[in-house]
């Protein structure tokens, strides 16, 4: 016994050396992706040999086997992956009835583990194999690529042919691109995702995994040169196969190696380390070589480490995704040969054929012969009834013809009137420009587009890449033009119904932010570039100054909505003179929806879209030559509130013990259905504290009675997402501070606040406030925020110390500088406090505290969260604003705070 624990130690002692050995050797060959398949398939090797001495040890006999199976079948093995083994038993023979086999078994596998090999083990007779086979096709795929480790080869052999009898290749394909299919849904249908699997996200190494594994069912090659062989790729396909694979492999390994264990996502907190293993550090990048190597113009900005291994990671996924596109189709159309004949082949022009409803070209070299014919491919793709995608020879041509896309073709006048009326047509413009990304005829025709493509964003909201945002935002305006889409934004839909020219959207799309990480102010620079392409391209003046517009100005919008009082005049004539006429004001709403949108599923809210229709009705009235006037618009309110309270049965004048208390302001930024409820709920509760306080009678059971306590009421908000909540109370310094914190510890986000202080000195403020679920029994949500944020309210005494809120990962990994900047407004009556920050629980609450510090009173709150960065804009006033050294004070404190 001693000496077999001896001899297990040895063993252990002996793999792990020469596993760390190998792992060193994948460590510090920097970025460079020679051997790396050799040392992977060393790694097989080295478990190849401890299972036969551990599988010698156990002593099984002549008829049993031991299979390497999965991805250890494929004979290589990355430093944490799992080491799936199939052990082989002799038909009729089973652990249930076989103590001493199920003894052996057992000490086996035990020794596996001791021995430090993570081992994933099945136990199986060669009939028991072909019937899970059949059954079950993730088993299929994993017998697929079984390998003899040691045992009986004639077994081996036997169940090799056996699983080939029951192989039937065409299900087998139809069932992996079915899967395929559903595992890019999963990971959003691109390889461009900000955290992705090297593995398995579009255009991970399981791509390539799942050509090999339908060509092997069908016969038709075992690896990358047997298909050359067989015609299905071309040698320098199976070249750019064999380079992006062996990077995305090095990636994969270098994950497993940093993170200790099996990782295959490139998550924000590892893709730093990944880069400074490839040797990549934060500088400007190097110009770019040719073909597929992206493009690195001289006035771009350094990057961080990590963003040069990212571009290099979405630049090989992409080349995996459009040769996985290719080779599959080659397959496809090799399996179904004999059904498809000749008869399937319909003429579209002399070019191009229709091929069982894929676009075919005449020829293969029909691209370097007639160039014209690259846009020609995707116009027919959009106009032509039954294309639904490009065949595998006419990917192959657009592949091979990426050197001719230069200079001389973008500039080709054929070309240019092809490309805008792809623009220019009715439909199928998402999905053809979808398409040019996929085959890089995009990025090749506009050759500052190739810019920007695989290009990260760290500002904490985005979470594509620049080119799939672009794509996402031109997706995003055409659905304002589909019928079928116009339940998601009908209001959007119904300005888009009478435009008359949806593809002046499209080119704005395209450019908006064509000119991000180029340094300087990527909207002037994208107005740039989009004036030179429609000079080029022929495009009408009018059309041409409405498009400019829309890129120079596509982040003003949303700006003012989200940051400046609405109901101040000023603004709203500021903006409407800005954008100068409807037409422009229409245009620049249906981008700035779209844009938000497609920035992350998380940023876009109800309470967004209500600021951004705000806006767009306000200018509209003033573009219409109706100058805002505070009296008419106050009074028109008032009316419209009173005769929602006539409806409640409000006893006549009720209304005037409030309203007289109220100045201009608080009309002017409450809309008429907050006024009449405010007005509801506070009347009878004032008449309650007035009868209490001067002592004419009790109040009734169950109400307040004190005339100092806080009255805090709240409903569903009318906008349909969270709660609209209402406070009044005394007023205090820290009040803000206070209802900051109560909802900050009860999990609620707060989006807008609405401070407004009567004439009798008391509060009344209104929140709009979220919270990570809105529960279906939320009459009990709101009776626990109107009960205990009163209690908060009333308990007076010393501010809370704020909580060490906790920073997500990317926050970390991407923190960004937090900037805080306090002006006089343009009166010159009450100070902007505008802060920027990483996101973090408690962040307002902190900002408040300091504020309430030194007396500062907030009367307006625009809290604006972007994925995970803040961007808060406070209207505020007190006495220390008017002292420069205080003013100083306050800004480094706040500075502090937001650093956390």
């Amino acid at each position: 016994m001693g000496e077999a624990a001896g001899e297990l130690g040895a063993l252990r002692q002996r793999y792990r050396q020469d596993k760390t050995t190998l792992f060193t050797q994948l460590g510090e060959q920097g970025s460079s992706t020679r051997g790396v398949r050799r040392t992977l398939q060393q790694l097989a090797r080295l478990t190849d040999d401890t299972l036969r001495q551990l599988w010698t040890n156990a002593g099984f006999g002549a008829g049993f086997s031991l299979l390497a199976v999965g991805g250890y079948g494929r004979g290589e093995l990355f430093p944490n992956s799992d080491v799936d083994v199939l052990v082989l038993l002799p038909d009729g023979a089973t652990p249930d009835g076989d103590e001493a086999l199920k003894a052996r078994l057992e000490s086996f596998i035990g020794a596996c583990w001791d021995v430090g090999l993570e081992i994933g083990s099945s136990v199986r007779t060669a009939s028991e194999c072909v019937e899970e086979a059949e059954r079950d096709v993730t088993v299929q795929t994993s017998l697929l690529e079984c390998r003899l480790i040691v045992g009986s080869r004639a077994q081996f052999t036997g169940l090799v042919r056996r699983l080939g009898e029951v192989m039937d290749p065409k299900a087998f394909f139809v069932a992996k691109t079915l899967e395929m299919r559903q595992r890019h849904t999963k990971y959003e249908n691109t390889p461009y995702s900000l955290e992705p699997n090297c593995k398995e996200s579009p255009g991970g190494l399981r791509d390539l995994q799942v050509v090999l594994w339908v060509a092997k069912a069908a016969g038709l090659g075992r690896s990358w040169d047997e298909l050359a062989r067989r015609g299905l790729a071309t040698p320098l396909e199976v070249r750019q196969i064999k380079a992006n694979e062996a990077l995305l492999s090095l990636i994969r390994a270098r994950l497993h190696l940093l993170a200790h264990r099996r990782e295959d996502r490139l998550v924000f907190d590892l893709q730093t380390a990944v880069a400074e293993s490839f040797g990549y550090k934060a500088q400007a990048p190097a110009p770019a070589g040719p073909h597929e190597q992206p493009p690195a113009p001289t006035t771009r900005l350094a990057r961080r480490a990590s963003e040069e291994l990212m571009r290099r990671y979405y630049w090989a996924a992409k080349a995996v995704t459009q040769l996985n596109q290719i080779l599959l189709l080659n397959i496809e159309e090799r399996l179904n040969s004999d059904e498809c004949g000749a008869d399937q082949m319909r003429p579209i022009n002399e070019r191009f054929f229709d091929k069982a409803g894929m676009l075919e070209v005449a020829s293969d070299n029909l691209y370097i012969q007639q160039p014209h014919a690259i846009l020609e491919t995707f116009l027919l793709y959009q106009t032509t009834v039954g294309i639904k995608g490009l065949s595998a020879r006419t990917l192959r041509a657009l592949y091979n013809a990426r050197p001719i896309m230069n200079g001389a073709f973008r500039a080709d006048p054929v070309n240019r009137a092809t490309f805008l009326q792809i623009v220019q047509q009715p439909e199928g413009i998402t999905h053809a420009m979808r398409l040019m990304n996929q085959t890089s005829v995009l990025g090749r025709y506009l050759w500052v587009f190739r810019h920007i493509v695989g290009q990260m964003q760290h500002d904490l909201f985005h979470v594509y890449t620049v080119d799939q945002h672009i794509l996402m935002v031109l997706r995003n305006v055409r659905r304002f033009f589909i019928a079928e889409h116009s339940h998601e934004y009908p209001f959007c839909s119904q300005l888009a119904a009478g435009w008359d020219k949806p593809w002046i959207f499209y080119v704005a799309a395209l450019f908006h932010d064509i000119a991000k990480g180029r340094g300087g102010d990527h909207s002037e620079l994208g107005a740039r570039d989009v004036r030179s392409f429609c000079r080029q391209h022929g495009i009408a003046r009018e059309d041409a100054r409405l498009i400019e517009f829309l890129v120079s100005e596509h982040l003003t919008m949303s700006r003012i909505a989200q940051k400046e009082d609405l109901s101040d005049p000023d603004v709203i004539g500021a903006f409407a003179q800005r954008v100068g006429n409807e037409r422009y004001l229409t245009a620049l709403y249906l981008l700035t929806v779209a844009d938000i949108r497609g920035t992350s599923p998380k940023v876009w809210n109800a309470w967004k879209g209500k600021l951004l229709e705000d806006l767009y009705r306000y200018t509209l009235r003033a573009l219409g030559g109706r100058a805002p006037d505070p009296d008419a618009v106050v009074e028109a309110r008032k009316r419209e509130a009173l005769s929602m309270l006539a409806l409640h049965a409000l006893p006549h004048q009720a209304h005037k013990t409030l309203w007289d208390t109220l100045d201009v302001g608080y009309f002017m930024r409450h809309q008429a259905d907050e006024i009449a409820w405010h007005t509801r709920v506070l009347t009878r509760q004032l008449a309650i504290n007035a009868r209490s306080g001067s002592g004419v009678a009790p109040a009734p059971a169950g109400e307040a009675s004190a005339p100092d306590a806080a009255i805090v009421r709240a409903r569903l908000s009318p906008e349909g997402e969270g709660l609209q909540v209402l406070v009044y109370s005394p007023d205090q310094n820290d009040l803000f501070a206070r209802i900051c914190g109560y909802f900050d510890n009860a999990g609620f986000s707060i989006l807008d606040a609405r401070i407004h202080t009567t004439m009798t000195g008391h509060a009344l403020d209104t929140f709009q406030v979220v919270a990570p679920t809105l529960s279906d029994h939320y009459r009990e949500l709101i009776a626990m925020v109107e009960n205990k944020l009163a209690s908060t309210i009333d308990a007076r005494g010393p501010l809370p110390p704020p909580s060490k809120g906790r920073l997500s990962r990317r926050v970390k990994s991407f923190p960004i500088t937090p900037r805080v900047d306090l002006r006089p407004d343009e009166k010159a009556q009450r100070w902007l406090l505008s802060i920027s920050a990483s996101d973090r629980a408690g962040l307002l609450y902190c900002i408040s505290r300091v504020l309430a510090q030194h007396q500062i009173s907030v009367q307006l709150a625009k809290v604006s969260t972007l994925g995970e960065r803040v961007e808060d804009t406070f209207l505020i006033s007190g006495p220390e604003l008017q002292v420069n050294k205080r003013q100083i004070q306050i800004e480094t404190e706040l500075l502090e705070t937001l650093e956390g």
